[in-house]
């Protein structure tokens, strides 16, 4: 994995959440963008994709991915919290943040379904 996850045990069963570190030496932020280096949306959208994942007991693949709104950059060096939760009724769709601190730098909604 090319970030540190960890997982926290969530207090109920069904909402996920992750501290992550994001190390400045990434080769995301690599041409993204030269002198001033962020994180891509596609790698953040990667980090709810492992914790969705670290969910189930099978494989799983992004079924849908709607209402992305990325507010904050992630920097070289960041450490933000993941959380996913469940969608009442919805099964396999999770409502997803990214936050910085306090501050939110990303959130939306994903599908998965499992591989067969």
């Amino acid at each position: 994995m090319w970030y540190d996850l960890t997982v926290r045990h969530p207090i109920d069963a069904a909402k996920l959440s992750a501290e992550v570190y994001v190390p400045a030496d990434s080769t995301w932020f690599d041409g993204h963008f030269p002198g001033n280096p962020v994180l891509p949306g596609i790698a953040q959208l990667g980090m709810v994709f492992d914790l969705i994942g670290y969910g189930f007991s099978g494989v799983v693949r992004v079924r849908e991915v709607s209402r992305v709104r990325f507010k904050q950059m992630i920097l070289p060096g960041d450490r933000i919290t993941v959380t996913a939760e469940p969608k009442a009724g919805r099964a396999g769709t999770y409502t997803f943040r990214i936050a910085k601190g306090d501050e939110l730098v990303c959130s939306g909604n994903m599908a998965v379904e499992p591989i067969t």
